[in-house]
């Protein structure tokens, strides 16, 4: 364009002047009949080339009009070519006009692309959205007619995001199943265990109107025992696998009744030790949660410190805060492998604990163990 307006300027200006054509562009064959702006410049005999002045708006051709050398002490002779360029070059104004321009259309065709972009991806991600939250709000537990209708596939049509919907569709299909069979396991295996624990208790009380030698009556309180660690047992994992109770795990319940029950079902396991408990009830708080959970958590924890406690080994401390239930036991330095605090954990040491956590888990409480050299204290906190 620059080059194209030179040209177009330069033959404005010949026809201008027609019919005498007036030439911006002359030749001189010594330094005294060029400008007298070039003089002093040409008088330095500059090398053969192009050069330009911007000030005087003039480009200069630099060439030799001899073959060979010059002899020595003689300086090279030159002509120049002048071309007087004021009035047909664009001015540097008009460039930058042009770049502006062509920085606008650019910049405008950038802006709509990338707006265009943007639309296009959220069109195509709408449906991955919807369906995210259409799965979102689906409650796995009681899954209905309407939750399987917004994940339909059909809605989504044939493309990714359909194949992901039936897919979707497929999973929620077996998951309902098997949470239907896992109830219908857990509502009959509830009638089943607790049968025969029933008849089991009935016959333990018909025995204990009859007259029976010291050894049955020993034999007696073993299985009362035996029946009831069965009975505690068969509740804490029903209670685990039962998802019909939901209502339970907003109750208000004291805590130090169920400790104190907690300990006088548990109280056999110190019978032939010489073992204190002493129970510190620094506060009398309130739990909100599942209190049969509560309890068989409890139980476990009591159960624990009573069954590991070693003849001699203690007092047995239960301490009763505002927000947690501390068990201690005292350990002797001859204590057994299982205290030592390696293999202290929620998961592996003592009876139950790991269902401890679990139901600890379930009702927003925690549980931990602490164990050293001198004592293990299990900690359940709410």
């Amino acid at each position: 364009m620059s080059e194209d307006r030179v040209l177009t300027q330069q033959l404005q200006r010949a026809a201008d002047s027609y019919p005498f054509l007036a030439s911006n562009l002359r030749a001189y064959n010594n330094v005294s009949s060029l400008p007298e702006s070039l003089r002093e410049w040409a008088q330095t005999n500059p090398d053969e080339g192009l050069y330009e002045f911007e000030s005087e708006e003039l480009h200069v051709a630099v060439l030799s009009i001899e073959n060979e050398k010059p002899p020595a002490g003689k300086d090279q002779r030159h002509a120049f070519v002048v071309f007087d360029v004021a009035g047909i070059e664009a001015a540097s104004s008009e460039d930058w006009w042009l770049l502006l321009v062509i920085s606008g259309v650019v910049g405008t065709l950038g802006t709509f692309g990338f707006a265009l972009g943007v639309v296009v991806m959220r069109k195509a991600v709408a449906p991955v959205a919807q369906l995210a939250k259409a799965v979102a709000a689906i409650d796995l537990e009681h899954l209905s007619a309407e939750d399987y209708k917004r994940i339909e596939s059909g809605r989504f049509g044939d493309d990714e995001v359909g194949v992901l919907a039936e897919t979707i569709e497929k999973t929620l299909e077996r998951i309902s199943a098997f949470v239907e069979r896992e109830r219908y396991f857990t509502d009959s295996a509830s009638h089943e265990l607790r049968t025969p624990i029933t008849v089991i208790t009935g016959a333990l009380e018909l025995l204990e109107q009859s007259k029976l030698l010291e050894t049955d009556v020993k034999a007696l309180d073993r299985v009362r025992r035996a029946t009831l660690d069965m009975k505690t047992t068969i509740e804490m994992f029903l209670c685990l696998a039962r998802e019909t109770d939901d209502g339970l795990y907003d109750e208000q319940f004291l805590v130090m009744p169920l400790v104190s029950k907690a300990i006088d079902q548990q109280r056999y396991l110190l019978s032939r030790k010489l073992v204190d408990v002493d129970i510190d009830e620094l506060a009398t708080p309130k739990v909100s949660g599942h209190p049969q959970a509560f309890s068989i958590a409890v139980n476990n924890l009591v159960r624990n410190a009573f069954e590991h406690t070693l003849d001699g080994q203690g007092p047995i401390t239960i301490r009763i805060k505002e927000h947690e239930l501390l068990v201690t036991n005292q350990v002797n330095g001859d204590a057994d492998e299982q205290h030592t605090p390696n293999e202290a954990s929620s998961h592996g040491y003592g009876l139950g604990l790991g269902i401890v956590q679990r139901l600890c888990e379930r009702n927003g409480w925690s549980f931990s163990l602490l164990a050293d050299e001198k004592s293990v204290v299990a900690r359940l906190s709410w």
